[in-house]
């Protein structure tokens, strides 16, 4: 069953991914810079029609990074209440949150407490993100 579901989301996140835009001729608008980010050709694309709400790490309000090596460092420096470390893995790519990019989803658990899922916008370029999701503290970059 949980395979079942695993690939039931890898299915629409990449529905969603390949029918980002097409334009008037019929062609798909999104296209990649050289360090393989998402680069939209059109006016409009990377917008979208959710607006940036809820707390830090939902799928409304994402945590902005800068690829998926920015992701890691950002969940490297959370701490748990105990001030430790928590441990955290990649769960998947989800739909296009309120920033009009693909979201990663990450299991972040504390040693004696519930796991939580953070959700990840890695399309900001050199943004840093300073400030902790609920449940957790955060240190210094």
């Amino acid at each position: 069953m949980k395979q079942l579901c695993l690939m039931i989301v890898v299915a629409l996140a990449m529905a969603t991914f390949a029918d980002t835009h097409v334009g008037s001729s019929g062609g798909v608008s999104l296209r990649q810079d050289q360090s393989g980010k998402q680069k939209d050709e059109e006016k409009g694309r990377g917008e979208s029609d959710k607006k940036v709400s809820g707390a830090l790490g939902t799928e409304t309000n994402p945590v902005r990074c800068d690829d998926p090596k920015g992701e890691r460092q950002y969940l490297s420096r959370l701490r748990c209440p105990d001030g430790k470390r928590p441990e955290f893995s990649r769960i998947g790519s989800f739909g296009v949150g309120p920033y009009g990019n693909i979201l990663d989803g990450y299991r972040v658990k504390c040693e004696g407490r519930d796991e939580v899922t953070v959700f990840m916008d890695m399309y900001h370029e050199g943004y840093v993100e300073k400030e902790a999701v609920p449940g957790f503290t955060i240190i210094d970059p």
